[in-house]
């Protein structure tokens, strides 16, 4: 998302009395900002959405992101130090980025919900969360200590599911985008990932999971200790705890904020 200015140069060339000489050439560069946020998968629409918007709004500032498993995104910013703003699927990632190096501002900013998916023609016949127990339903999970599978795990064990499922499972994927793609390739007949990985997928057949057997995923967003440039990642933050990123949020499937 990186925006780049042409700035011009201007050569002035001066004569005098049948000798010449050329002045210096020189560019003058206007100052900008560049915002680093690192953010969970599952937000990579709505994201970009709003760091274009949060663009339009900070004339001079550009937001890269780089987006991931919550928990591999948590070990990074610990080892690399790059990131100015963390958006979590998991309040346990924020927790070890709030040890190491330490965050500020932090607050819950949405809500998602998982759903079932499967291919179109859904081979399988799944249309509820029993239905991943029939023997040869192929399932695709996020893998343990990746956010969208722990959910997924939390929530087959309340339904008193896991025993039946798991036996189902072909593969353990690194984060939600990688779990909708096995169900895209044919590789698995259903896979459990966010309501927001598909709120505006026509390529997979959403199965939503009734309330009383869903779970709540919360995401919490944060000012990463150490930001170089902290008052325009708070800006960030702001931004997308503000009306207008919360609208853009529930565009893309996700839900508002815990409340109490």
């Amino acid at each position: 998302m990186k925006r780049l200015t042409t700035l011009s140069v201007v050569v002035a060339t001066l004569v005098l009395g049948g000798c010449s000489s050329s002045s210096s050439t020189s560019a003058s560069t206007s100052g900008s900002t560049e915002l680093t946020v690192f953010a969970a998968s599952s937000l990579t629409a709505a994201f970009n959405q709003i760091g274009s918007d949060f663009e339009s709004a900070n004339p001079g500032t550009t937001v890269t992101f780089n987006y991931g498993s919550s928990t591999d995104l948590a070990t990074q910013i610990g080892s690399e130090g790059t990131a100015d703003v963390f958006a979590s699927a998991s309040g346990t990632a924020m927790d070890t980025v709030a040890k190491d190096p330490g965050v500020t501002d932090r607050t819950d900013f949405a809500t998602n919900q998982l759903v079932i998916i499967t291919p179109t023609d859904d081979p399988a016949g799944v249309s509820t969360l029993q239905d991943l127990t029939k023997p040869g339903v192929q399932v695709a999970l996020g893998a343990a200590a990746v956010p969208v599978g722990d959910y997924a795990r939390q929530m087959l064990d309340e339904n008193k599911l896991t025993d039946e499922v798991m036996p189902n499972v072909v593969s353990n994927e690194a984060d939600d985008a990688s779990v909708v793609a096995k169900v895209n390739s044919g590789e698995a007949d259903a896979a459990i990932v966010y309501a927001s990985d598909v709120a505006s997928n026509t390529d997979v057949r959403a199965v939503p999971i009734p309330t009383n057997q869903n779970v709540v995923a919360t995401y919490p967003i944060a000012v990463v200790t150490g930001s170089s440039i902290a008052t325009v990642a708070k800006s960030f933050v702001t931004y997308v705890t503000g009306s207008q990123g919360e609208a853009t949020l529930q565009q893309f499937g996700f839900g508002p904020p815990p409340t109490g």
